[in-house]
């Protein structure tokens, strides 16, 4: 399947793009902690998605997406901590993109397993 027709390679890109908008208003208002945690755990999911994408093995292939699947829940854990804490963006359409991508995730898991 070429990447241009893959949805979760589409989807973890605009994620990823998103979360670098969201980091980078993060930076500006000086919470860089937890601006670059974010960055690096938003991006890495679409990283090891696409790294699958060439794996040689179906072993290899569920052991990428397991991966993303834990950057994933990093990436839920510092957007629910930008979500209760005083003085930062809202990050429910983050955290909504993110709920779309974890199922397909979980389900490209699930289905390539067997």
């Amino acid at each position: 399947m070429e990447r241009k027709d893959n949805i979760i390679v589409k989807l973890t890109l605009a994620f990823a793009l998103e979360i670098i908008k969201y980091s980078e208003e993060l930076q500006e208002g000086k919470k860089f902690v937890i601006a670059n945690q974010l960055l690096k755990s938003g991006t890495s999911i679409g990283a090891n998605i696409r790294e699958a994408q060439n794996t040689e093995s179906k072993q290899d292939f569920v052991h990428k997406f397991k991966i993303a699947a834990k950057e994933i829940e990093e990436t839920f854990y510092w957007l629910e901590l930008c979500e209760l804490s005083e003085n930062y963006p809202s990050t429910q359409e983050l955290k909504e993109q993110l709920e779309n991508i974890s199922r397909i995730v979980n389900k490209i898991i699930i289905t390539s397993k067997t």
